[in-house]
């Protein structure tokens, strides 16, 4: 029979501070149930409030009074959240998703009471909720809870040192694998490697080769070419590798022979910019702070296309700098063990040359903490 024991667990004190706090936003909000939704494997709110990391799509329902319930879809996901969940009320969601999460609203009675609703809820299962309950106030939620999120806890912690543990050994394969005549498509089997070995796996491998001398493109790809590489390209790269629910983050320069005096510019700009902005925040700086750092980027001629930093797992804050601000998004103070991504993305005016570097960092009370051990530098392979 399978056994919780033989996975990676959070502990019962961590995952009782945890719904605590759920509680507590629900006092702060006046509610009286938070209905969460998630959907894929390491969903991370389901997985953050049940341990377990989640399947298709799933609900999690919080009450006053009341045990929490997860309703889970598909219905051969069912066992393995049985096992894993420490919400010891999990249900197939049924063939209507939509419907058997309203019938519970109904049956726990909160029709008619004030539902808070968190994550990227399908406007096919609101309509449902709302058509079935319309004397029910529903009210999003979604950013007062992630905010809660972007404090980590020492497990946390412990988790993103390990993401980033992995996520240096996949640069570091790149390092020595990359060569001539490889395709650009092939690369994913070095970084992938690095993790699997250990029980993790990629979050995200964005990159992009290009001839130095002929640049293409600004910013790492999400899709990979079956290009080969050949003497004088560069692979620029935003890479994550991932451990039961948390990521890491890289990003680094490689290239098939020396850089260019126009490759080093850039590249230097965009180090410039990463030490400008980490060594400007730290507990209570805010992010119109880190706006003003930023301006080296645009200084040296340069811009952005890609957020200049976010919170792990794209958790807030999401800022750009202020002639690239694309987010209506309030000034946000930093605090003590958030978990940010720093990762300018310079590029060229022109949008034809562009290159990234950066890495998440936990914020302290005194500066920035790494978590990462890999060189700083541009690589030459």
């Amino acid at each position: 029979m399978r056994d919780a024991s033989q996975f990676p667990r959070f502990s019962d004190a961590e995952m009782a501070s945890r719904h605590e706090r759920v509680m507590g936003l629900m006092a702060d909000n006046d509610l009286d149930a938070i209905l969460f939704f998630g959907a894929g494997q390491f969903s991370t709110d389901i997985y953050w409030l049940t341990d377990w990391p989640g399947g298709r799509e799933a609900y999690v329902l919080f009450q006053n009074d009341a045990e929490p319930v997860v309703i889970n879809q598909l219905f051969n996901h069912v066992p393995m959240a049985r096992v894993l969940s420490i919400i010891d009320d999990v249900r197939w969601a049924g063939a209507n998703t939509a419907a058997t999460v309203s019938e519970a609203i109904g049956q726990r009675g909160l029709s008619g009471k004030k539902v808070g609703l968190v994550g990227s809820i399908p406007y096919r299962h609101y309509l449902r909720f709302v058509e079935n309950h319309p004397e029910t106030t529903f009210i999003d939620v979604s950013n007062p809870f992630r905010m809660i999120r972007t404090i980590k806890r020492p497990e946390e912690i412990a988790r993103l040192q390990k993401a980033s543990e992995l996520t240096d050994k996949s640069i570091t394969a790149v390092a020595n694998g990359l060569k001539a005549g490889m395709r650009e498509d092939e690369i994913p089997l070095l970084i992938e490697s690095a993790y699997l070995e250990e029980g993790g796996y990629a979050g995200i491998h964005f990159m992009t080769s290009m001839s130095m001398a002929d640049p293409d493109f600004p910013v790492p790809s999400q899709f990979h070419s079956g290009r080969k590489l050949q003497q004088g390209d560069c692979l620029i790269t935003e890479i994550s590798g991932a451990w039961w629910g948390y990521s890491g983050q890289i990003h680094r320069t490689f290239s098939l022979g020396e850089p260019t005096d126009e490759w080093l510019k850039m590249h230097e700009a965009a180090v410039e910019c990463y030490l400008a902005i980490e060594n400007t925040i730290k507990d209570g700086t805010t992010t119109t702070d880190v706006e003003e750092a930023s301006d080296i980027i645009h200084e040296r001629g340069y811009t952005i296309l890609d957020d200049l930093l976010h919170g792990v797992n794209q958790s807030p804050p999401i800022i750009q700098t202020k002639t690239t601000k694309r987010h209506e998004s309030p000034e946000i103070t930093f605090r003590e063990n958030m978990a940010i991504t720093i990762q300018p993305n310079v590029m060229t005016l022109d949008e034809k040359m562009g290159l990234q570097f950066g890495e998440t960092v936990m914020v302290t009370k005194t500066g920035c903490e790494r978590l990462n051990a890999y060189p700083r530098e541009w690589i030459v392979c």
